[in-house]
């Protein structure tokens, strides 16, 4: 709030200096207008000023020096080479203007190169306050599980959402298929609960590469400039990443690391949803998706069933889980269990057994003895 009573009292100033001065040579109402739109110009410069890291405005600050420095050098030179007038003016005045802009944004731009915290006193904090930068892909943004990731506290930084993803992200959303529509708009809705995490920092960057036409390519540029990582569950974006020397944090990868460890040996309990591709085989899915092929299943499709692990297998796509179902200890678990349930059925009198030790009936066949 004093920042912003400060900005109107030197709107205020500026506009009552011109009123008194005419600077401009007009009437006192136009002066007044005129020098109240050259405070505001002014406060604008100071707020964009506010956004920019301390490394790009002193690039900037040495960029401009030097472009007119430059300028003053070409100066001589033309007023050497042509005679005075109105032409000699207008190229000096040019000249100057062009080499400090130049100067500005060249120096700007390279600004994050400046090692400031080799100069120690003020500058030595600097380093520290460098942030971290996650950078969004819209696969990863339609995908929805980041927000589920941003809500656990487990992201720092802050989650940088480039403009020309949010335009890819509309353009799905617009789409005629039903389909891609749908996606785009959960896209968005994934957007708006991410922004509504309190402990998360998200930016809108403005920042776009006209010569890059593919958004993949514009996500490893930015990448490179902001010195950030890329989030994604793109496989192609994952090996070009790379590629160019650009961190890449996969939601694939960090899903497939947080499955569960089977050994083989182990006793799952699987439901058996299909057919699998060799025969008699039972295919399964465990809650996280992981696939479980489990041999002589075939039968059980539509139950659940305790299966034996035999092997873990992993791929590029994810974990396999290989098991076999053994019927016959399936069936001598079950009739036991089926003769007690049975009405009518006679109950066990005396201490129960221990476990290993039941009693089995054992029938004898008589056979009629032969005279001899």
């Amino acid at each position: 709030m004093d920042i912003v009573l400060i900005r109107v009292i030197f709107v205020i100033v500026v506009a009552a200096v011109s009123y008194f001065l005419q600077p401009f040579g007009l009437n006192p109402v136009p002066d007044v207008v005129v020098g109240a739109g050259i405070g505001l110009a002014i406060v604008l410069f100071e707020m964009r000023l506010r956004q920019i890291s301390l490394k790009r405005l002193i690039g900037a600050a040495l960029g401009s020096i030097l472009g007119i420095v430059g300028a003053y050098l070409f100066s001589l030179v033309i007023r050497n080479s042509l005679k005075p007038g109105a032409t000699q003016s207008f190229l000096q005045l040019m000249v100057i203007l062009l080499m400090a802009y130049v100067g500005l944004i060249v120096g700007a731009n390279k600004g994050d190169l400046l090692n400031l915290s080799a100069l120690g006193g003020i500058f030595g904090g600097e380093k520290q306050a460098k942030k971290s930068y996650k950078i969004l892909d819209t696969s990863v943004i339609i995908d929805g599980r980041i927000a589920d990731i941003a809500e656990t506290g487990f992201l720092d930084g802050v989650l940088v959402i480039p403009q020309f993803v949010l335009r890819e992200l509309q353009l799905v959303a617009d789409s005629a298929d039903s389909l891609k529509r749908n996606r785009g708009r959960r896209g968005l809705d994934i957007l708006q609960r991410v922004q509504k995490i309190a402990t998360l920092q998200v930016q809108i960057v403005e920042d776009d590469f006209p010569a890059v036409r593919e958004v993949d390519l514009k996500l490893i540029e930015l990448a490179k400039l902001m010195e950030g990582k890329i989030v994604t569950n793109d496989f192609n974006l994952n090996k070009v990443a790379q590629l160019q020397g650009v961190e890449v944090l996969n939601i694939n990868e960090l899903a497939n690391s947080l499955k569960p460890i089977v050994l083989p040996g182990e006793v799952m309990r699987v439901f058996i949803l299909k057919e699998g591709k060799e025969y008699n085989q039972g295919v399964a899915y465990l809650d996280d998706g992981t696939m479980v092929v489990v041999d002589n299943a075939r039968k059980m499709i539509g139950k659940t069933i305790d299966i034996a692990v035999t092997s873990v297998l992993q791929t590029t796509a994810g974990k396999m889980i290989f098991g076999k179902f053994d019927e016959r200890a399936t069936v001598r678990t079950e009739l036991p269990r089926m003769a007690n349930a049975r009405p009518g059925a006679p109950q066990p009198s005396g201490p129960p057994q221990p476990a290993g030790l039941q009693a089995t009936p054992v029938v004898v066949a008589e056979r009629p003895v032969e005279p001899l």
